[in-house]
């Protein structure tokens, strides 16, 4: 596929962190590779400039209203959109990917390619309405995802999940997906980081060898189940004192993560890729007690990194973690199954360590961006006939 241009639009996009930026920003990598040009188009949330060119890549950003702290970028139609449709309607794009349906700059991005005859295809990243914690706005939310999703099928008619679950969800929108574009990662990349580490965190905290380490990674929201996770640490640490829990990110719960924080129990903040490679690397036990989800990019880090996972059955957690031999998959993040999962996997160093090397190698047989890639070739190919 040399020489091939692609537009995709997601909302959000670096340095905003999630699983979607960096879906985004490690298929544009892997585009570049392979000699083709992506350009992403996404928001200008804060004092974010409205063009520049970001891991070689032509980055455009409409402004918006950042509603829900941003969570909910809503584009404006201003001089500087039609600035940049401007711009874009002069590029020969061979693809138009847009990421998730239900942003209003999902549905521009539609109607661009369907003006411009462009190819166009939706990846769906999640198997859940989007969710703000009020039942009210939930509901009223849902009624919204709907009516944009059935304005989003008269201009896209080819849907893409990063996972099985996703396109189980689609479902729920009467949207039969045309495949499975996986969330990935680069295994080699982060074998390369974890030769050359860039921080020791047992050392730094003063965690013996011997002692079991947990590690979340992930945006800190409550549907990531992460009160959950504490409440259980907690009983955890009643019985034992070599147990320790890290929790990596940014979100609305970092004042409450901060208010549970002691000696067992440490919040790192917003780190960079390498040092959630180190961190996971020096970890035993990676934990995503989490209600919704698409495939957490999480996972698969911690999977390369060869920790042990204990996580909840949502999205495509599962299509890695496939049985017991590979790691623990609980039915939902209540406490009464978190606790006694996390309890046995602390126990069983041996089965945790044989499982970590199924979940290895199954990674690296099924979820890497190469495989990806190839698969938007493919898709273009298939409409260039």
């Amino acid at each position: 596929m040399a020489n091939k241009k692609v537009c995709i639009f997601s909302a959000q996009h670096l340095p905003h962190m999630g699983g979607v930026e960096r879906y985004t920003l490690n298929l544009c990598k892997k585009l570049i590779e392979k000699g083709n040009e992506p350009v992403v188009v996404t928001s200008k949330i804060g004092d974010m400039p409205n063009f520049e060119i970001m891991h070689d890549t032509r980055v455009y950003r409409f402004n918006c209203y950042p509603f829900l702290k941003g969570r909910y970028p809503f584009l404006k139609k201003d001089s500087e959109y039609k600035k940049i449709i401007s711009i874009l309607e002069k590029e020969n794009f061979d693809l138009v990917i847009v990421n998730t349906r239900f942003y209003r700059h999902s549905l521009v991005a539609m109607k661009f390619a369907q003006k411009n005859h462009i190819p166009c295809i939706t990846i769906e990243h999640g198997t859940s309405h989007l969710s703000v914690n009020n039942k009210v706005l939930d509901f009223f939310g849902s009624i919204y995802e709907h009516g944009l999703t059935m304005l989003d099928k008269r201009h896209c008619d080819r849907y893409y999940g990063v996972s099985l679950a996703c396109n189980e969800w689609l479902k729920h929108f009467h949207i039969e997906a045309s495949g499975v574009l996986y969330n990935s990662i680069d295994v080699h990349e982060v074998d390369e980081l974890r030769k050359n580490k860039c921080e020791d965190y047992r050392k730094k905290y003063n965690i013996s060898k011997d002692a079991t380490v947990i590690t979340f990674t992930g945006r800190l929201l409550p549907e990531k189940g992460i009160p959950q996770l504490l409440n259980v640490m907690s009983e955890i640490n009643k019985k034992r004192d070599d147990v320790y829990l890290f929790i990596a990110g940014e979100g609305d719960l970092e004042a409450y993560i901060d208010q549970r924080k002691n000696d067992h129990i440490i919040p790192l903040g917003r780190i960079d890729f390498n040092h959630i490679v180190a961190l996971l690397d020096d970890s035993d036990i990676f934990c995503l007690p989490s209600f919704s989800e698409g495939f957490s990019t999480s996972v698969l880090e911690a999977a390369a990194c060869e920790c042990y996972i204990v996580t909840t059955a949502r999205g495509g957690s599962k299509e890695l973690v496939i049985n017991k031999d590979y790691g623990t998959i609980i039915d939902n993040n209540s406490e009464e199954l978190l606790l006694p999962a996390l309890e046995e996997a602390i126990n069983d160093k041996e089965s945790r360590i044989q499982a970590t090397k199924l979940s290895y190698q199954r990674l690296c047989e099924n979820f890497t961006w190469d495989t990806v890639e190839r698969k938007v070739e493919l898709i273009i190919d298939e409409f260039n006939k």
